[in-house]
């Protein structure tokens, strides 16, 4: 390859063809694709690579491959970390930001797909779809249909606890249903909670009010075990937990042990702490549980604009530009130093 070469590596997970369609317009990008079995081939890429488009699926990736100290300090050409989604599990900021490297994400590419998986969740628990489906496939048919009695989402009250992307499209999806919407998010104010179409509250104040109560937050260290027993006994009797955001923000066993008591009367899980959870996992013995394997994001639209959007950001990146979804944008300056150095010219 040429000197000038911009090495772009990523490993075979599914990413839509537009990916490397868009990068092959660009004549001085080489696009390698790994395995993660062939460590040779791997660690070879690293030594040269310019660009990390990594899963954002954290049992997807091996240990080793994640985007941390031991990675970043075995790819001395690095200049950026693309994550694959709008969460960067398998990435550490801190580390990219030491490092002088940026640390990317695709937010808002597959909002609307898990908006509307979160809606879905919130019907099929109210509706008790899913439990219709089972009994009609099972061999008893003894039973009334008021058995199945659900109940509507209109006139309830959905918590958000979150209200980025994703939060906004479930605000906006919850309020042509005639819910009512609260939300808590630090990085929101009141003012532009309510241009979402929430008002904003505290945890502890959503908790108790909340028929719903849907995460839409990161999975950071202030979120970690956030809703645990703690919290899940702080919502209102009956209330319907879901979460389409990431496994470990809720706390499992809490949430089994509020549903024993029948405090929490259902959940849709789109995340686990184990991805997918293993078959005999209690959540999923209970009828009361509607169970996803971190599927909300993935729709072909979706999964197209994460593509597009992931692959115009590493086009922008390699021509010295500042790309629009930077997480840790106190490595810029670091990254301009590193660029010249790298690349041999001036970011733009």
């Amino acid at each position: 390859m040429a000197g000038n070469t911009k090495t772009v590596v990523r490993f075979d997970h599914f990413i839509n063809p537009v990916f490397q369609a868009r990068l092959a317009q660009e004549a001085d990008i080489e696009y390698v694709e790994l395995r993660q079995d062939d460590e040779a081939m791997g660690w070879a890429a690293f030594d040269r690579a310019h660009i990390y488009q990594i899963s954002a699926a954290k049992d997807e990736v091996e240990k080793k491959w994640w985007a941390t100290g031991p990675l970043l300090e075995r790819a001395p050409n690095l200049l950026a970390v693309s994550s694959s989604g709008a969460g960067y599990d398998t990435s550490d900021a801190e580390a990219c930001t030491k490092a002088g490297v940026l640390l990317v994400n695709q937010a808002g590419g597959n909002a609307q797909s898990v908006a509307e998986h979160t809606l879905g969740l919130m019907l099929d628990l109210s509706k008790r779809v899913s439990e219709n489906d089972r009994l009609l496939r099972s061999s008893r048919r003894d039973y009334p249909r008021e058995q199945l009695m659900g109940r509507e989402i209109s006139g309830r009250t959905i918590g958000l606890v979150g209200i980025g992307e994703v939060g906004t499209r479930v605000a906006k999806l919850a309020n042509a249903f005639g819910m009512s919407v609260v939300a808590t998010d630090p990085n929101v104010d009141a003012d532009t909670m309510a241009a979402r179409g929430a008002r904003k509250v505290s945890l502890d104040e959503l908790l108790p009010e909340a028929d719903f109560v849907s995460i839409h937050c990161p999975r950071i260290p202030t979120t970690t075990n956030m809703i645990n027993d703690a919290a899940f006994k702080a919502m209102k009797p009956g209330g319907i937990f879901i979460t389409t955001a990431r496994g470990g923000i809720h706390d499992e066993a809490a949430l089994q042990a509020a549903m024993d008591t029948g405090h929490v009367a259902g959940a849709g899980l789109d995340v686990w702490d184990v991805e997918p959870p293993p078959v005999d996992h209690p959540l999923l013995a209970r009828d009361n549980v509607v169970a996803t394997y971190h599927t909300a994001g993935v729709t072909s639209e979706a999964r197209t604009r994460v593509a597009e959007y992931a692959s115009e950001q590493i086009v922008q990146i390699l021509a010295g530009k500042r790309a629009p979804r930077i997480i840790n944008p106190e490595a810029w300056p670091a990254f301009v130093k590193r660029f010249e150095k790298i690349m041999g010219q001036t970011p733009a």
